[in-house]
């Protein structure tokens, strides 16, 4: 995909002196004082603020946090923390503007963040006499928010159209790069992960990348419904049996193109859900009526990791098991590791995901983590983020 990149810009001498606006993604978790619990995106945003800085820019940065009601401010929808963390990892004052759309005071080499753009009515819709007021207030604009990519708001769409300039900041860029290279021109073999409570939410991603994949490891609740398509029995777990007819669907897919969704052989059970609870490894074949199934059992972690040591490239979207319990963690971290240890360019993303790959300490092995949970799925569903499409257009004289 061709967009125009903020670092090319940069690097050309064609920031300095221009107004850029930078619609980030700072949308961090908070505890009820409103103190920011985890600052992973604001530290993500920094490199492009930065560049932008130095390249002797007049910088606007925004971006959305909660869902606050258009045109009806309230404290705890303000990123005013947000404005003092950053402010602390730029070493410098991040003065908050409010009610700044029409018009902002910001010399170049000096930045402001403007209040929640959620605020501003029209935003959510992308209604374009807000876009355009927006793009008026630009030279640059640079979109930043991966996690909002799948959105087409004002800030990620509308201003984009307007604005002299738009332009992908070098997050969302490196988004584009691994999206492309694990799905547009992948290694093989390309081997998704696709794990999570219920078919019906990633009923479209599976049958999207039974089209693409040369294995799809199905994980969680998903996986026990492929389980019950197989055949097998699941006791009282987790599943969707109205589903079943769509997941013969998927594995017929992929064996007709010579793929296959490997089905576990071993699992491992409990009679309640608790991280106490006694865990049992069992045949999949074994599985009482009044069994759970918490996770895939030993055998079937080995055979999954040995697929994955050999994969060219890995899609991982969802822990195979209960992980948070350490009696049922055994095969997401057999899983995490493989993935570590393996040659294959790896792209994972969504909240488990990523908690998974903290609590492993396997950061630094995977190839890309993403950082939208949201548009990454429609990523994998085969969709075009609007973000994506809008930046393309006009990369392309549009």
């Amino acid at each position: 995909m061709n967009v125009l990149r903020f670092t090319d810009l940069c690097a050309q001498g064609k920031v300095a002196g221009q107004r850029v606006f930078i619609r980030a993604d700072l949308n961090v978790p908070q505890d009820d004082t409103g103190r920011i619990t985890e600052d992973t995106r604001i530290r993500a945003s920094v490199p492009c603020i930065r560049a932008a800085l130095d390249a002797g820019a007049a910088v606007m940065v925004t971006s959305h946090l909660g869902r606050p009601t258009e045109g009806q401010f309230k404290p705890e929808d303000s990123l005013a923390p947000v404005a003092a963390r950053l402010g602390e990892l730029l070493g410098r004052e991040v003065p908050l503007v409010a009610d700044w759309v029409d018009g902002v005071q910001v010399a170049p080499g000096q930045i402001v963040l403007l209040e929640n753009c959620r605020l501003n009515k029209g935003e959510k819709k992308n209604d374009e006499a807000l876009a355009r007021k927006l793009a008026a207030l630009t030279d640059i604009y640079v979109n930043d928010a991966f996690g909002t990519a799948h959105r087409a708001e004002a800030t990620t769409y509308g201003i984009a159209q307007f604005a002299k300039v738009a332009s992908a900041g070098p997050l969302l860029a490196a988004e584009i790069d691994a999206i492309t290279k694990a799905l547009a021109q992948p290694q093989r073999p390309l081997v998704a992960i696709v794990a999570g409570s219920k078919v019906s939410t990633k009923l479209t991603i599976l049958k999207s990348l039974a089209e693409k994949v040369d294995q799809l490891i199905v994980g969680g609740g998903i996986a026990n419904t492929f389980m019950l398509a197989a055949g097998l029995k699941i006791g009282k777990s987790l599943a969707e049996p109205d589903l079943i007819d769509q997941a013969q669907a998927v594995i017929e897919a992929m064996r007709a193109r010579g793929a296959a969704v490997p089905i576990p052989v071993d699992v491992v059970t409990a009679k309640t859900f608790a991280a106490d609870a006694a865990a049992t490894v069992k045949d999949a074949s074994d599985v009482a009526d009044d069994d759970l199934i918490l996770d895939i059992g030993p055998k079937t972690a080995e055979l999954l990791a040995a697929q994955l040591r050999e994969a060219g490239t890995i899609v991982w979207n969802g822990p195979v098991g209960v992980f948070e319990f350490d009696a049922f963690a055994n095969g997401t971290k057999t899983i995490a590791r493989a993935i570590a240890d393996s040659r294959a360019f790896s792209i994972a993303g969504g909240g488990d995901t990523l908690a998974a790959i903290a609590k492993y300490g396997i950061e630094d092995q995977v190839g890309y983590i993403s950082t939208g949970g949201g548009a990454f799925l429609e990523i994998l569903e085969g969709k075009t983020l609007p973000a994506f499409e809008i930046l393309a257009k006009r990369a392309a004289g549009g």
